[in-house]
C-alpha cells in the first residue's frame, strides 16, 4: 500500500495497530520493511518473507541482496537512483550483549563501489521497538526533510529549521520540536550536506556510522535526519532458552580477561599496545612507530580527561570514554561539552599527522563529530596533503596560504573547518585522497594511502600481515572492520586454536609471517558478515575472542526458531561476502584492485619490531583466493562458488562482466 502525503512538504500515516504491519507467524523480526520515496512522497510497507530471512539474516546480508538487485550500474551516488538503507538484525534489541548496533547501506560516494557503515549506540534496538527491520530511501527531496518514526506514526517534516546546522545543534532541535528528550536521532553535519565525500551519520552525538561517505549519500536526498521512537515488544521464538544462553554469554564476555582493560581504557588502550608492535600509522604511514604516543594514548586519557565511560544498547562494558578538556584553550572552544574518542581518531588526527597535542586532538575530534565527518578521512586527507606538501608536489600557492607543516593543530582545524564547508582548500581535501592524488598527478599518488578510494584506517599491514590482506580484501575498501583479524595482532593463540585449530600453528599466530592468513582473513570475513547480519559488536565476536559461530547460531536459533547450524551459519557469512564481491565486480572491481600502497609493498618499514619488512601481498592474494574459490587471476567469484551458495542468478549475471 502506498501513502501519499496530502502537504508538499510532510506525510504522515498512522497505521492500524490491529492490521498485517505487526509481526506475524516468525520471530525475532519485526517482519516489516519501511520503503520511503523522497521525490513523490510515497511510502510502503513491503513484508520480511521467511525465506528471505533465513538465507540473508538481516542488516548485511538483506542490504547485500537488496542492494546488488535495485542498484543499477552506472547511477551517481549521489543522485537519486542511488539507495540509502538503514538496517537492523534479528538479535538487536535482545538481551544479548552488545546488540545497540546499526547498519547504513548505498553505492559509496567516495570509491563508487559498495558503501557500508555502522554504528554503536541505540538507534538499532529503537528502530526494531519502532516495528521494521529496516527502512529504505529512494530518490531525492526536493527541499531539506527529516523523518520522524514515533511508534506507529511515520512523519516527513520540513527540515528548514536544522538544516545547515551541526549534529549537535540538530539533535538537541528536533528533540526540543517533537518534546521526547529521549528519542533516538541519526542526522548529518554541515559535512554531509555539502557532499564531503566521507561524510557520517552522526547518532548520539559521538556515536558515528563514519565510513563510505554514507552522510554524504543522505545530504544529497536532503534528508537532514532520522529520529526514531518505539514502543512494541519483540517476540522471541524461545524466551527461555535465548535468555539463558544471553546469561551464559554476558558471564563469559565479563570474564574474559581481555575485557577488564576494555572497560577501563576503551580501544584508546590500543595506541600505546600498537605502537609498541611499530603497527601505529606515523606521518601519513612513513612509520609505525611514533614518539609522542604516550601523550595521546589511553594512560593520558584516563588520567587528566576521563570522567566516566557510555555504553551502547545492552552492552556490559561500556568501552566508550567520556571525556572532557577542562584547562586548555580548547575548552572555551568546546564550551565546556564533554565528547567520546576511539582510537581511530586518536590515530587518524594525532599520529597520522604528527600531532601530540591531545587537547587539539579531542578538539579536532569534537569538530569533526559535530560537523558530521568521519575522522579517518580527515586523518587521510590532511596527511596526505602534509606529505606532498612536504615533498614539494604542493605550495602556499594551492594551500590558499596555509603553511602544510606536520603537526601543525591551527592548521588541522583550520582545515577541518574548511572541508565541512568546502571552502578553498577544502573542496579539494573533501574529495578524499584518490581523487586529490589524481588531480595533483605523477608521485602524489604514491602518498595516497587509500584502497580502491577508502582511506586505510590505523593499522600498518608491514607489522601485521593479516590486516594488510584485510584492508586490500575488503569490499568497502580499505578497512580492518570488514575482517577484523585480531587474533595475531597482541597474542590471542588459544582462541586461533579453538577456531581455527593446532596445524597452522605457530604461522598463523605470527604477524610478520605472510603464511595462513588468506585462510585467516577468508574465515574473519565470513564471521564478521555474519555479525553485521545478526547485528551485533565485533567486541566480543572479535576482540576479545568470546563469541563464535557456534555461539551466533544457537542465539539466532533461539530468537527465530530458524535452527540455523554452525554450518549453515558458515554459508550465510561466504554468500554474503560474495554478494558483496559481485557488486563490485559489476562495477570493475577485480584483482587488480585488492592492492596496497606502493608504500606497504615496496617501502620496509623503517623501525621499531618490524624493520625491514614489507606486505607480501601477491602470495597471501593466491591463498585467499583459493580458499574463497574465486578465480585466482581475475579474483571473481567463480561461478561453481556462486550456484554452491544458491547465487545462481548472480552466477549469470557474472558471466556477461568483461574484465580489464
Amino acid at each position: 500500500m502506498y501513502l501519499t502525503s496530502k502537504t508538499k512538504f510532510m506525510i504522515y500515516r498512522k497505521f492500524d495497530d490491529g492490521g498485517a504491519f505487526l509481526v506475524s507467524s516468525f520471530k525475532g523480526y519485526t517482519g516489516s520493511i519501511l520503503r520511503i520515496n523522497l521525490t513523490n512522497k510515497k511510502m510502503a510497507i513491503q513484508k520480511l518473507r521467511k525465506s528471505f530471512a533465513r538465507t540473508y539474516l538481516g542488516g548485511r546480508g538483506f542490504a547485500s541482496r537488496i542492494l546488488y538487485d535495485e542498484i543499477k550500474r552506472g547511477i551517481d551516488p549521489l543522485g537519486p537512483d542511488n539507495l540509502l538503507m538503514f538496517a537492523t538484525g534479528p538479535l538487536n534489541g535482545t538481551a544479548w550483549p552488545q546488540t545497540g548496533r546499526y547498519d547504513v547501506y548505498a553505492k559509496s560516494p567516495l570509491t563508487g563501489i559498495w558503501g557500508e557503515s555502522n554504528s554503536g549506540g541505540h538507534l538499532g534496538s529503537e528502530l526494531k521497538y519502532a516495528g521494521f527491520d529496516a527502512v529504505i530511501l529512494e530518490g531525492v527531496s526536493e527541499k531539506p526533510v527529516y523523518l520522524t518514526i514515533d511508534g506507529n506514526d511515520v512523519e516527513i517534516r520540513d527540515a528548514k529549521a536544522v538544516w545547515g546546522k551541526n549534529t549537535s545543534e540538530t539533535d538537541q532541535l528536533i528533540k526540543e520540536k517533537l518534546r521526547d528528550k529521549g528519542i533516538e536521532i541519526a542526522c548529518i553535519g554541515q559535512a554531509g550536506e555539502n557532499l564531503v565525500r566521507y561524510a557520517g551519520i552522526m547518532t548520539r552525538l559521538h556515536c558515528a556510522a563514519a565510513r563510505s561517505g554514507i552522510g554524504a549519500v543522505m545530504g544529497s536526498k536532503k534528508l537532514k535526519a532520522i529520529a526514531v521512537r518505539g514502543s512494541r515488544d519483540l517476540e522471541l521464538a524461545y524466551p527461555n532458552k535465548f535468555h539463558e544462553l544471553a546469561e551464559r554469554a554476558y558471564e563469559r564476555l565479563l570474564n574474559h580477561p581481555f575485557t577488564k582493560s576494555l572497560i577501563e581504557y576503551g580501544t584508546p588502550m590500543l595506541v600505546e599496545a600498537m605502537n609498541e608492535i611499530g603497527r601505529f600509522p606515523t606521518k601519513n604511514f612513513q612509520t609505525g612507530v611514533f614518539p609522542m604516543a604516550e601523550d595521546i594514548g589511553g594512560e593520558t586519557l584516563n588520567k587528566k580527561y576521563k570522567i566516566g565511560h557510555k555504553a551502547c544498547f545492552n552492552c556490559p562494558i561500556g568501552c566508550k570514554q567520556h571525556v572532557i578538556l577542562r584547562k586548555s584553550p580548547y575548552a572555551d572552544l568546546m564550551k565546556g561539552e564533554d565528547s567520546q574518542i576511539e582510537y581511530e581518531s586518536l590515530s587518524a588526527l594525532g599520529g597520522r599527522c604528527w600531532n601530540g597535542d591531545m587537547d587539539a586532538v579531542l578538539y579536532c575530534n569534537d569538530l569533526c563529530d559535530k560537523y558530521g565527518l568521519d575522522t579517518t578521512g580527515v586523518g587521510g586527507a590532511i596527511g596526505f596533503v602534509m606529505e606532498c606538501y612536504e615533498k614539494g608536489l604542493l605550495t602556499k600557492a594551492d594551500t590558499g596560504g596555509l603553511d602544510l607543516r606536520w603537526g601543525d593543530p591551527q592548521v588541522m582545524i583550520e582545515l577541518i573547518h574548511r572541508i565541512a564547508r568546502r571552502e578553498g582548500f577544502g573542496d579539494f581535501l573533501a574529495e578524499g585522497v584518490k581523487k586529490m592524488a589524481e588531480k595533483i598527478g605523477g608521485e602524489a599518488r604514491k602518498y595516497a594511502m587509500q584502497v580502491k578510494g577508502s582511506d586505510i584506517s590505523a593499522q600498518d599491514g608491514r607489522a601485521q600481515r593479516s590486516m594488510g590482506l584485510a584492508h586490500a580484501t575488503a569490499a568497502r575498501g580499505a578497512d580492518h572492520l570488514y575482517a577484523y583479524p585480531v587474533l595475531d595482532e597482541i597474542g590471542f593463540e588459544e582462541a586461533t586454536i579453538e577456531r581455527f585449530g593446532e596445524k597452522y600453528l605457530p604461522e598463523i599466530s605470527d604477524r610478520l609471517n605472510p603464511k595462513y592468513k588468506g585462510f585467516m582473513v577468508k574465515a574473519c570475513e565470513d564471521l564478521c558478515a555474519v555479525a553485521d547480519s545478526l547485528v551485533v559488536c565485533k567486541f566480543g565476536v572479535g576482540w576479545p575472542p568470546v563469541f563464535y559461530f557456534k555461539d551466533l547460531a544457537e542465539a539466532v536459533s533461539a530468537a527465530t526458531g530458524f535452527k540455523i547450524s554452525e554450518k549453515e551459519l558458515r554459508l550465510t557469512g561466504e554468500r554474503i561476502v560474495n554478494l558483496n564481491r559481485a557488486f563490485n565486480v559489476r562495477l570493475g572491481i577485480t584483482r587488480k584492485d585488492d592492492s596496497l600502497p606502493e608504500r606497504f609493498l615496496k617501502e620496509q618499514a623503517p623501525e621499531g619490531p618490524c624493520k625491514g619488512h614489507v606486505v607480501e601481498l601477491d602470495r597471501m592474494l593466491n591463498e585467499y583466493y583459493q580458499h574463497r574459490e574465486w578465480d585466482i587471476k581475475t579474483g571473481i567469484p567463480t561461478e561453481a562458488k556462486l550456484k554452491a551458495l544458491g547465487l545462481e542468478d548472480v552466477a549469470a549475471n557474472l558471466k556477461n562482466i568483461e574484465v580489464t
